[in-house]
């Protein structure tokens, strides 16, 4: 058999009653005496093949019946259309080939502790829980950069090395550069991304970032992928509704092109129909008071200061009094990045804002409108006590045409668990880096 032509699984559609060449590995086997159902998985599905002992050689049927799980094999045979079959479809084999028998698979039917899996999750990638996960995954990202792409983003992306960080470096990896310079792994491409849409007018960065918070819960990766839109002449309205506009474009996408891989997972799908704009909007204010009702009926254990910024109970709670995600915004200042444009009636409170997830999945994006005022700038970054040499190039930006301009950014690990509807964010990136784990 040649390995330069064959049909993959989710093509069998358009060959029913002809005969095809399949590629793959053996997820799983049954046999009943002369016949066989050998289930192959491909990487865009699994069939289940019918092998009768009389319709291929001795050798083949022997070789067959000694395959274990994730056997590599070529197999040739008619495609028939069958309802009660998994795909809706068979093979009808006549020739086989396994290219390497496989025996003692590690992950098999049963159940395995996560410490196992993950361990193995170069293996653990084969099943078809994680498989469908990260399927859901690529419509994520496709979708982020097809809004953006036809909204008139320019892909823009910022450097993973920086010379400083956004908003101080006690969460940032420390890295040795040339001539013992010090230099961080990013963040952020937030203040990259206000230079390219100066540029610009509108621009996106889209890449891994990492932040160092020995943080262990379901909700955070040491390194993760963020997309970041910028936008000149921008205010926080317009990023609001950028935001909406854009979670309802993934939340379509994920239901229309990902259909079967949300049943694999169970996923609610109501809740992911729910995801329509506009959003509920709720200034900070009106949030914390939502919280003192909380803890006064004893939904919420501890009492919420204002000023503070929201845990993950605070988040889950003010998002289970709405049925699609909501916008909290006017932070208060204190608790935002240096760089956050103020209110002018309430100067303690920044112009930025967070979609907060249902389901407990908690904040998604967070934004805002960025500060304008050279001055003002250079206050925060002595307040902050960040190096101002570090931050010259950014202060040009208020140097040289300074104008109105905001924008977000969005994990999309943090938002496919969203979209999957799945505990932890772990199983929603290839190999997870995480406070206690950097292999495999």
């Amino acid at each position: 058999m040649t390995l330069s032509t064959h049909t993959y699984i989710n093509q069998l559609a358009q060959h029913v009653g002809s005969e095809v060449t399949l590629k793959g590995w053996l997820y799983n086997m049954r046999s009943s005496g002369k016949i066989a159902f050998p289930q192959l998985r491909d990487g865009t599905g699994v069939v289940q093949c019918v092998v009768l002992k009389t319709a291929v050689p001795p050798e083949t049927w022997d070789a067959l019946k000694a395959m274990g799980q994730e056997s590599a094999l070529v197999i040739s045979g008619t495609v028939r259309a069958d309802e009660r079959a998994p795909g809706g479809f068979e093979i009808d084999v006549n020739n086989a080939e396994v290219l390497q028998q496989v025996h003692d698979y590690p992950i098999t039917p049963k159940e395995h502790g996560t410490e196992f899996l993950m361990d193995h999750r170069h293996l653990w990638l084969r099943s078809r829980r994680q498989h469908a996960v990260l399927k859901v995954r690529h419509t994520v990202v496709q979708a982020v950069r097809n809004f953006l792409d036809n909204d008139g983003f320019t892909l823009a992306d910022s450097p993973i090395f920086t010379p400083a960080a956004c908003e101080g470096t006690t969460t940032l990896f420390e890295v040795d550069y040339f001539e013992g310079e010090k230099a961080y792994l990013t963040q952020s491409g937030q203040l990259y991304n206000e230079a390219t849409a100066a540029a610009f007018g509108k621009s996106y960065c889209f890449g891994p970032t990492f932040r160092a918070e020995k943080s262990k819960t379901r909700r955070h990766l040491t390194e993760f992928w963020m997309v970041e839109p910028e936008m000149a002449y921008a205010t926080l309205e317009d990023v609001m509704q950028l935001a909406e506009r854009f979670l309802s474009y993934i939340a379509a996408r994920v239901l229309e092109d990902r259909s079967e891989e949300l049943k694999v997972l169970e996923r609610d799908t109501s809740k992911l129909e729910a995801i329509v704009a506009p959003f509920p909007r709720v200034h900070y204010d009106d949030a914390v008071k939502m919280l003192l009702e909380g803890h006064e009926r004893g939904a919420l254990e501890a009492k919420f200061e204002w000023g503070g910024d929201f845990g993950a109970p605070d988040e889950t709670y003010i998002s289970s009094q709405f049925d699609k995600p909501v916008m909290v915004h006017h932070y208060p200042a204190a608790i935002k990045a240096f760089y956050m444009a103020r209110d002018q009636e309430r100067p303690e409170l920044a112009l930025g804002v967070d979609v907060l997830a249902p389901e407990g999945y908690g904040e998604v994006i967070g934004g805002g409108e960025r500060a304008t005022s050279l001055e003002f700038l250079h206050e925060q970054i002595a307040l902050h006590q960040l190096p101002q040499e570090a931050f010259e190039w950014y202060l040009d930006l208020r140097r040289y045409g300074s104008v109105p301009h905001g924008g977000f950014g969005m994990g999309i690990e943090r938002c496919t668990a969203w979209m999957c509807g799945i505990e932890h964010i772990r199983e929603t990136i290839p190999f997870p880096r995480m406070l206690y784990r950097i292999r495999p």
